[in-house]
């Protein structure tokens, strides 16, 4: 129907500007910390742009429903302003045409938001994590410098360098001193190599043909000992499992962790919240464009950014809520089955009191005659 691309290329239109204007202002905060991590020797320069574009993918699943939320109030607000859906209504067409052309629209662009949210922000994020745990290493490696000292562990360890190859991997010459309560220990090798440990991320230097001098300074009770490889903890990393974060695991794991006997049941519970507030994009991308419309239609033609300030107010008690019950889920003090349904509910019957509120206020105004003349 004409009427109907018409709203849809309304709402398209001012749907572009808004997520590209969102994108931007994120994109412009998260470079500018990237940039001071980079000139701080945090972050290597070539893993920057990588690391801003996996970041706002994952992000995108919670721009997407917001930006077609104001899109909608935004339309729906100019068609009332100029009178054009008056017009439609006096032609003939019924109101609930403004419902079914938004939801129609919304409902194609919640396929997209769930396979962002399903699909693509966990693949995201999981590079991300890759990138981060690469800007590490190579942030350490790139410190290390022939002749100069570098240290680790907020300097309860210092490496010496004298002799370092091309890649910056493999050392010569060099040793290591550790600073420990019962005294230090100094270790010293004819070549040494750098090394992480992949399923903890914990740096090590591993040593080949030195010696090692254990003992406390200015006593004469050291002991020395020869080896043939030897390592030394530069940064302890954490276990896989802890490390992991659960926006990283993808779906169809998920999916698959959440009913297996071999998982305890305080991660069980923990997967199936990531798979509910996963799935909350997609109803937040439904609910939110039929909260505009009501909005809009409950404020009238005249009013033009009252709609818009309540719908701000609405989105973020209702955010508000989602995010305090995906906490309590995760406490394990709010029932699995309770969930975030109660939120969206509550959502929905907001939208449905907006939407019949012509009738509602006629009931009440009935009720009240009957009342004054009993």
């Amino acid at each position: 129907m004409i009427l109907e691309r018409y709203i849809h290329s309304e709402i398209l239109s001012k749907l572009i500007w808004i997520i590209g204007l969102l994108i931007l202002i994120l994109a412009s905060q998260r470079f500018v910390g990237y940039l001071a991590d980079a000139a701080e020797g945090r972050l290597p320069g070539n893993l920057l742009f990588d690391m801003l574009g996996m970041k706002m993918l994952s992000m995108t699943p919670k721009l997407l429903p917001v930006a077609l939320f104001v899109s909608v109030i935004l339309a729906m607000s100019r068609l009332n302003r100029d009178r054009e859906l008056t017009v439609v209504s006096s032609a003939g067409v019924a109101d609930r045409f403004q419902i079914h052309a938004v939801l129609r629209f919304a409902l194609v662009y919640s396929l997209l938001v769930a396979g962002i949210a399903f699909y693509l922000a966990p693949w995201a994020e999981l590079r991300l994590r890759d990138l981060n745990d690469i800007a590490k290493v190579e942030s350490d490696v790139t410190g290390l410098r022939a002749g100069q000292f570098k240290e680790f562990s907020r300097g309860n360890r210092v490496v010496y360098v004298q002799k370092l190859t091309e890649d910056r991997r493999a050392m010569g010459n060099v040793f290591v001193q550790v600073r420990q309560p019962d005294g230090a220990s100094v270790v010293k090798a004819d070549s040494a190599r750098y090394q992480t440990k992949a399923t903890t991320g914990s740096r090590y230097v591993v040593f080949h043909n030195g010696r090692r001098y254990i003992g406390a300074p200015g006593k004469l009770d050291y002991r020395i000992s020869h080896y043939r490889t030897y390592g030394v903890l530069l940064e302890q990393g954490v276990k896989e499992a802890s490390a992991r974060r659960l926006e990283a695991y993808p779906t169809s794991e998920l999916w698959r962790l959440k009913d297996s006997s071999h998982v305890p049941d305080r991660r069980r519970n923990w997967y199936k919240t990531e798979l509910q507030w996963r799935l909350s994009y997609v109803l937040t991308s439904i609910l939110l464009p039929l909260l505009g419309v009501a909005l809009c239609r409950a404020g009238g033609a005249d009013q033009r950014y009252t709609p818009l300030l309540i719908a701000i107010l609405i989105y973020f008690i209702y955010s508000n809520l989602l995010g305090i019950s995906k906490t309590l889920m995760v406490r394990q003090e709010l029932s699995i089955y309770t969930g975030l349904w109660w939120v969206h509910g509550l959502l929905a019957a907001v939208i449905l009191v907006l939407l019949k509120e012509h009738r509602i206020r006629f009931w009440y105004r009935r009720l009240s005659k009957r009342a004054r003349q009993a």
